[in-house]
């Protein structure tokens, strides 16, 4: 069970902006992707959510780019759940380009919990928190 999930992509050309850089709403995709292969490596398929009634959906995001990606990048988006509450978790980002470490962006996603039906708060089951591993700010990458 990582605690610390790494999320391997090579930047595409159709992710460049009329800037010559990655766009920014690519990095809220890689970090949508990212979450999603963390939870299906814990166990937590949709399918899984599904038979449970309920699953995650994003209250809001943050993100700070620091350095630009190019197309052709090998990027690693490190991702872990920093908190879980009662209906909601935050999960954070750091997003590095493998070639020189460079960290190009660091973000943070807070997710509400949901029933599917009647699509409101819910609180997160135990099985669901106890798929991942809290990581405290000072184990941070």
């Amino acid at each position: 069970m990582p605690a610390i999930f790494e999320y391997r992509l090579t930047v595409s050309p159709e992710a460049i902006d009329g800037q010559g850089h990655v766009n920014n709403l690519e990095y809220v995709r890689w970090m949508q992707e990212a979450a999603v292969a963390h939870s299906i490596a814990q166990g937590w398929t949709a399918a899984r959510y599904r038979e449970l009634g309920a699953g995650w959906v994003a209250r809001s995001h943050w993100i700070e780019y620091l350095q630009p990606a190019f197309a052709g990048d090998a990027v690693v988006v490190y991702t872990w759940v920093a908190d879980f509450r009662k209906i909601r978790s935050l999960r954070k980002y750091k997003m590095v380009r493998t070639a020189d470490q460079t960290v190009l962006a660091v973000a943070e996603t807070d997710w509400a919990f949901i029933a599917f039906e009647p699509r409101t708060p819910r609180r997160i089951p135990p099985e669901v928190g106890s798929a991942f591993i809290v990581v405290p700010a000072d184990q941070e990458p």
